[in-house]
């Protein structure tokens, strides 16, 4: 009964020892069977591995992508990543390990047992000798049944290396889900706790409202005192002389020194000219406003020194100032008496010199030298604003509008008696508020001093007729008087209100310590400033 139990024990392990068999030895493998295994081994190969670069590279995209992003998913792509390389690999190897088998060789019959454990091959000797050992009647072999382990073993590895990373992915991503909501829960608690907090203490709303209301407040006030700095810090560029003091007054003296090279010049025609039977005058006055010079310059320069604008001084001085001198031969007649006691007539040769200065003003010269809008622009309002240097030419009468001048005043009842006085102050009323203009002698120009009271004296209707004379000229038509004697109607002189000799200004007195000239514009003025005062020169009365 035992030997019976053994026999069938036996039996049956031999037929299942037959079941786990890979095929039959009896079964050799062609030559091309072993072409197809090695083309299916190397397309295998190819493939896996293309497979695995691909996944590389996909992987390392998202490791880039995700770079910044929370750690427990960069953990979880890293264990997929690690995974799915040990998987391939198992199965690469499996897959090779299972086409090493059909190899070309001494035998047909030969299997993984001719591969040592290290995965190095034997020599042919030692597979042929390995092969050998197996049972003769096609059993399979005790290395088969290794081998068949072996594959058993790995994959059961396998699954479970599927598994721990499957586990590996869910634990990973339970534990970026579990960070994310206790975040969301914190700061949701956080927001909770800080509206209970403000509702039970409003104050400290009402605080911080405060707070960022007044840096608003602050940061617009900066904004706009920058802005208003910066537009204040231009209008004052705009409206100021920017050259230095020293070199505005060093220019205005050239051109001053110019102006009465001119004048005695003038002054010494007949020395220069002489033997001429008549020197006839027709002379504008010399004299310009220092600001007019210094806008001009300033636009033109702006910073500008003496040297600079040495030559530009010139040309303004020559376009300004128009000098001619002509030479005239009149044909005349004249009796004369010979020792007999005859009269004769006989025509001669009378010599006339005309000397001619025309004052052209320096805004006519301006117009000459073609300064666009906003240069024209820029020179009124420096002259509007004296350059923000209201004192730097205080000592000049044609430098500003003189302030005491006297707006609306009415001379004396009393003083309008005498004719002729009041003739000529109706004369002179009716050019009140005329700008000064160099040179101007007539309403349609405009007057300058002496062209205003020349027009007076010759248009009043007291029967004068002086020409066109200058403030010396008219000097030269009147008695001097003093100043105890004057009266309403005579002409009141100053000197050195420019260089020039004698007289320099003239105005018409009205009695009262006041005055009607010719300043900016023409109006009434006291005479009793300390300006007029030093440069008072005396009273003259006409015949």
């Amino acid at each position: 009964m035992k030997q019976q139990r053994l026999k069938n024990e036996t039996t049956a392990r031999n037929a299942m020892g037959k079941k786990f068999r890979d095929g039959r030895r009896t079964a050799p493998t062609t030559d091309a069977e072993k072409l197809m295994f090695k083309k299916l081994q190397r397309d295998r190969q190819n493939v896996t591995r293309h497979d695995m670069e691909a996944k590389a590279a996909a992987h390392k995209s998202i490791d880039n992508a995700n770079e910044d992003e929370n750690v427990g998913t960069k953990a979880l792509n890293d264990s997929i990543y690690a995974a799915g390389e040990t998987s391939d690999a198992l199965r690469h190897k499996r897959y090779s390990f299972k086409l090493k088998t059909e190899d070309s060789g001494p035998s047909v019959d030969r299997d993984n047992t001719a591969y040592s454990g290290m995965g190095g091959k034997l020599g042919r000797n030692a597979r042929d000798a390995n092969l050998n050992l197996s049972d003769p009647k096609g059993d399979v072999s005790k290395s088969d049944k290794v081998i068949q382990k072996n594959l058993m073993k790995k994959e059961i590895q396998k699954n479970a290396v599927k598994e721990a990373q499957k586990e590996a992915a869910n634990h990973i991503g339970n534990m970026s889900k579990r960070f994310v909501d206790n975040a969301e829960d914190l700061a949701g608690k956080l927001a909770e706790n800080i509206a209970e907090f403000l509702e039970e203490h409003p104050e400290v709303l009402i605080t911080i409202f405060i707070i960022l209301l007044i840096v608003i407040i602050i940061t617009c006030f900066s904004s706009s005192t920058g802005m208003f700095m910066g537009s204040l810090g231009n209008a004052s560029i705009e409206t100021s002389f920017t050259a230095d003091d020293n070199e505005i007054l060093t220019v205005e003296n050239n051109y001053k020194g110019k102006e009465e090279a001119l004048q005695q010049r003038i002054d010494n025609i007949e020395s220069e000219y002489p033997d001429y039977d008549e020197y006839r005058y027709e002379l504008s006055e010399i004299n310009h406003n220092p600001y007019e010079i210094a806008a001009l310059l300033t636009v033109l320069y702006e910073d500008y020194t003496e040297v600079e604008v040495r030559a530009k001084l010139n040309e303004i001085f020559d376009k300004q100032y128009v000098l001619t001198i002509e030479s005239i031969i009149e044909t005349r007649t004249r009796t004369y008496t010979d020792d007999d006691g005859d009269e004769y007539e006989e025509e001669y040769d009378y010599y006339i010199l005309k000397v001619k200065l025309k004052n052209n003003t320096i805004p006519a010269v301006i117009r000459e030298l073609g300064l666009n809008d906003d240069q024209m622009s820029r020179y009124e309002l420096l002259l509007e604003t004296s350059g923000n240097k209201g004192n730097l030419f205080a000592s000049d009468i044609y430098s500003a509008v003189t302030p005491v001048d006297v707006e609306g005043y009415d001379v004396a009842p009393e003083a309008l008696t005498d004719t002729r006085f009041a003739n000529m102050i109706r004369e002179a009323e009716k050019y009140l508020g005329y700008p000064y203009v160099w040179g101007g002698s007539n309403p349609q120009t405009s007057f300058d001093c002496s062209g205003f009271v020349s027009w007076v004296i010759n248009h009043c209707g007291n029967g004068w007729n002086v020409g066109r004379e200058t403030a010396n000229g008219l000097l030269g038509h009147c008695t001097r008087i003093s100043k105890a004697n004057a009266k309403p109607g005579d002409l009141i002189f100053f000197q050195g209100t420019y260089n020039t000799s004698g007289a320099s200004h003239v105005g018409i007195y009205v009695g009262d310590g006041m005055m009607i000239h010719c300043g900016k514009p023409i109006q009434y003025a006291s005479i009793n400033t300390n300006y007029w005062q030093q440069h008072f020169y005396t009273f003259g009365r006409l015949p």
